[in-house]
């Protein structure tokens, strides 16, 4: 199977760096800009999932490397991203962090999976040329991971930014593609499991677009296009499941009936295609 669209990861040195802000609103702005952006989370996460979707009007399926396997995971992403224009993944947790001392499940060893640059999150409270460092151990840790770009969040004025911009472009060799000022205003409101998800924040719509407006305003969007259509054409040798023929031939197609509502959403829609696939009808309540 044959990929050859514009795709990129964006990972982070830990969570909560605004990942999924930066995301949502690259998602956003690419999709105002008429580009069919097909979305993807890495890892088992609905909600981040769930605000992307919205972002891009596009579903949002999760890559996840221990659930799916390699196979299955490569499936769904080549499946979906041929009928875009593109890919935008968004990484968890820190770059590296996996599930073991080798980081097995990463966000690292997805984006060498899919063969896809990879574009830093940086938080910069607090610090100025350590980030360079920072970004420089990240390139050495793994040189096979394609760091192509980053981006600045939490950018205290003019001086903070130009002191941490210069580091980096001069000691790592990548761009900073944009830098994000603090923001007073909260957002994406988060709670215990995270960002509140759309379908409980009463002004969910409102927050996209205002995501779309701060990162059009201080992100290159153009750029990180750009580093996503530097993606290779690569011949992944993974079966189409999609076109996968199923020896099942119900004598009567079933209908299944599921709960959809605010307390009710955490669905995977790789897990009701497959149903679909198989005969059900779905009909959700």
């Amino acid at each position: 199977m044959i990929v050859d669209r514009p795709r990129v990861v964006f990972s982070a040195l830990r969570g909560n760096s605004g990942k999924t802000f930066v995301t949502v609103g690259v998602g956003a702005c690419l999709t105002l800009r008429g580009k069919a952006v097909s979305p993807f989370k890495k890892g088992p996460d609905y909600i981040d999932a769930a605000w992307l979707e919205m972002a891009t009007g596009h579903p949002c399926y999760n890559l996840d490397l221990f659930l799916m396997g390699r196979e299955g995971m490569l499936s769904s992403f080549i499946t979906r991203v041929q009928h875009a224009d593109g890919a935008l993944v968004e990484g968890n947790r820190g770059l590296y962090d996996g599930m073991d001392r080798e980081g097995s499940y990463s966000t690292a060893e997805l984006a060498k999976l899919l063969q896809a640059p990879v574009i830093m999150v940086v938080d910069c409270s607090m610090a100025t040329r350590t980030i360079a460092a920072t970004i420089l151990g990240c390139q050495l840790f793994d040189p096979e991971v394609a760091i192509k770009g980053v981006i600045l969040n939490r950018i205290g004025g003019p001086r903070h930014e130009a002191v941490i911009r210069t580091a980096i472009e001069d000691r790592c060799g990548v761009p900073v593609l944009g830098a994000l000022p603090r923001i007073q205003e909260i957002i994406f409101p988060e709670r215990h499991m995270g960002l509140v998800p759309p379908r409980e924040h009463p002004e969910a719509r409102r927050a996209i677009e205002e995501a779309a407006r701060i990162v059009d305003a201080h992100i290159d969007v153009d750029k990180v296009w750009e580093i996503a259509r530097e993606a290779p054409a690569v011949d992944f040798d993974v079966l189409d499941r999609q076109h996968e023929e199923l020896h099942i031939r119900p004598s009567k197609q079933p209908k299944i009936g599921f709960i959809r509502d605010s307390a009710f959403w955490f669905y995977y829609p790789d897990n009701l295609e497959v149903l679909e696939k198989m005969g059900a009808s779905l009909v959700a309540c």
